[in-house]
């Protein structure tokens, strides 16, 4: 099951990338650039190898944390949805930390260093915080929620968000800021301007940046990458960051503008 769900997402992850290029090229938006769609899709061709090794990592992880349940929720419907809320809960919690705790930023510093938004940036994910994140939901196991619905509405999620990446959605009128997240609440995620960074951190639900004082709706046109950083070598910018903190190099966490 796990593997048609990866072939189903390498279809649609081909199919929409295809659309958005031919959508730029027609409307002469320069949000593609060769050489870093090139290293995007390079780093997920890696962790298309890494996919068993990371799911069979994650199965141990929940399967061996389900017999230290305090309790364990029936499998009905309304759990599934319980556990949905709760994992995109966690999810917002785990991806504010990664911006505001140093060793986390080492690896997230990767999907933020893309300087193009596009469909392939979604994919420009860290190869060891994919060993990392699954940690980050052990207490949603604890409190009853199955380990496979857990694992199940994380994927949900980042499939959702996969869609967050472009700039051919602009902004969805009353539907912004409301309850999901959208494509312009992204753009600002990813945005170096003053009053963009550091904020938007929901995965589905916008909800919680309303709740926690983190929404900002998009204003102006967001500027994106991290300053002082530029590569299109997939291993600089997969360890660049994590060089520098283990060599006792001061990590500026967050989003910093970058030089223009």
């Amino acid at each position: 099951m796990v593997e048609k769900i990866a072939v189903i997402f390498l279809f649609v992850f081909a199919l929409c990338v295809i659309w958005e290029f031919g959508w730029a090229k027609l409307r002469n938006k320069p949000i593609y650039d060769l050489k870093e769609s090139a290293s995007n899709i390079g780093i997920y061709a890696v962790h298309v190898l890494m996919r068993p090794v990371t799911f069979a990592w994650i199965a141990y992880v929940y399967t061996l944390l389900q017999p230290l349940q305090f309790f364990s929720l029936p499998p009905t419907p309304w759990t599934f949805a319980l556990t949905f809320i709760a994992t995109d809960l966690a999810y917002y919690w785990y991806h504010r930390f990664t911006h505001e705790w140093p060793i986390l930023w080492t690896m997230h510093h990767t999907h933020h260093s893309s300087r193009r938004m596009n469909l392939t940036s979604a994919v420009r994910l860290n190869w060891i915080a994919r060993f990392v994140t699954p940690l980050f939901f052990m207490p949603l196991i604890f409190l009853g929620m199955p380990p496979v619905w857990v694992f199940a509405s994380l994927g949900i999620g980042l499939f959702y968000q996969f869609f967050l990446h472009t700039e051919a959605v602009g902004k969805l009128g009353w539907f912004e800021g409301v309850l999901l997240n959208t494509p312009s609440a992204h753009r600002v995620h990813h945005g170096q301007n003053d009053h963009y960074r550091n904020k938007n951190y929901a995965g589905a639900l916008i909800l919680w940046d309303r709740l926690f004082g983190t929404y900002q709706a998009e204003e102006e046109a967001s500027l994106y990458g991290v300053r002082g950083f530029q590569s299109n070598n997939p291993l600089t910018i997969q360890f660049h960051q994590l060089g520098a903190w283990l060599k006792g190099i001061k990590v500026v966490t967050g989003m910093k503008r970058r030089d223009a």
